[in-house]
């Protein structure tokens, strides 16, 4: 259980929090999810924090994380209210009631589950008198990187450090136990990429010793910067297929051209058929797996795949 945050210390994390969204030289994301709490909630966030997007590598167990983050703003509030809102879903903020047992309130859907995580970190001590909360993601859902669990990690880690006390990073460990049994359906590899990647390591998972504590892993790191190798990782995502048949299908081709113009590998990043693969190949060869990619498409009257470049990235962290 926490303990509650000193109101000078609310105080001076707000002020921190609210000159984020005014700062020049910040990322203007991290600027753009700080404004935007206040505009929506008419006050300045207490503290901000990014979560990377993680994928898998094709392995068991073995998870890294993207250079792309999401963003949450978090305010404590004492009236047991919760308050949430997000650039991606400008018509469906909402305020709830903060119950800790028994039915959740009716909610937009993408607020469903936001609201389930707040519910767990409250009956953990963190928010029992509410939040106010904004997320914002970097990547839209066509790129096919998983959204949820990045999102998850932002959450817990902007409202925990919220009740923290200044200075302590919240504890991770704790939070990925507890998103792990808040959020069953989530992917807890990912959810511990996000938690604790390192630039230019792959996170490598392993079940513990004790069989009687399933969610307890060994984790260890592995040597994984393609850019250190002349290497380039790219997501690719194709887009305009309407069903899952025929988007498994526009993959397979591009893979296809990819292999063939040069790449060296290719593997879905989820766990779950998707939009994308990441493709690892010569950074030498990357403008002629694009060309031949796009080529074929152009040339089925297909709409082109996407490219993104991927940078090996480390863990969540709160943005000053």
């Amino acid at each position: 259980m926490t303990g509650a945050v000193a109101p000078a210390a609310a105080a001076s994390a707000a002020v921190a929090g609210g000159e984020l969204a005014r700062r020049a030289t910040a990322d203007p994301l991290f600027r753009l999810v700080a404004y935007a709490l206040e505009a929506a909630h008419g006050r300045p966030p207490a503290t901000v924090w990014s979560a990377p997007y993680t994928f898998h590598m094709g392995s068991p167990g073995l998870v890294a994380a993207a250079g792309w983050p999401v963003a949450a703003a978090a305010a404590p509030r004492s009236d047991g209210l919760v308050r949430l809102s997000s650039l991606g879903h400008p018509a469906d903020s909402c305020d709830l009631p903060l119950t800790l047992y028994g039915p959740p309130p009716a909610t937009p859907a993408w607020a469903a589950r936001p609201y389930a995580l707040l519910r767990a970190l409250a009956r953990a001590g963190y928010g029992r008198g509410g939040t106010d909360l904004h997320v914002q993601g970097s990547l839209t859902p066509a790129a096919g990187l998983a959204t949820e669990e990045a999102v998850d990690c932002a959450v817990a880690l902007a409202v925990a450090d919220v009740h923290t006390p200044a200075g302590e990073d919240p504890d991770r460990a704790q939070l990925a136990r507890l998103m792990a049994r808040a959020l069953p359906d989530g992917d807890d590899a990912l959810r511990r990429g996000a938690l604790f990647a390192r630039p230019g390591r792959a996170l490598l998972l392993g079940q513990g010793s004790r069989p009687r504590e399933p969610r307890r892993l060994r984790q260890r790191y592995v040597a994984f910067d393609p850019a250190e190798s002349g290497a380039r990782l790219v997501l690719m995502a194709v887009r305009g297929s309407s069903g899952s048949t025929a988007r498994a299908a526009d993959l397979a081709r591009a893979v296809g051209c990819a292999r063939r113009a040069g790449s060296l590998s290719a593997w879905p990043p989820g766990q779950r058929p998707g939009r994308s693969v990441l493709v690892l190949l010569p950074e030498a060869r990357l403008t002629a797996v694009r060309a031949a990619v796009a080529e074929d498409f152009r040339d089925r009257g297909r709409p082109v795949p996407r490219f993104l470049n991927i940078a090996v990235a480390g863990a969540a962290r709160r943005e000053q």
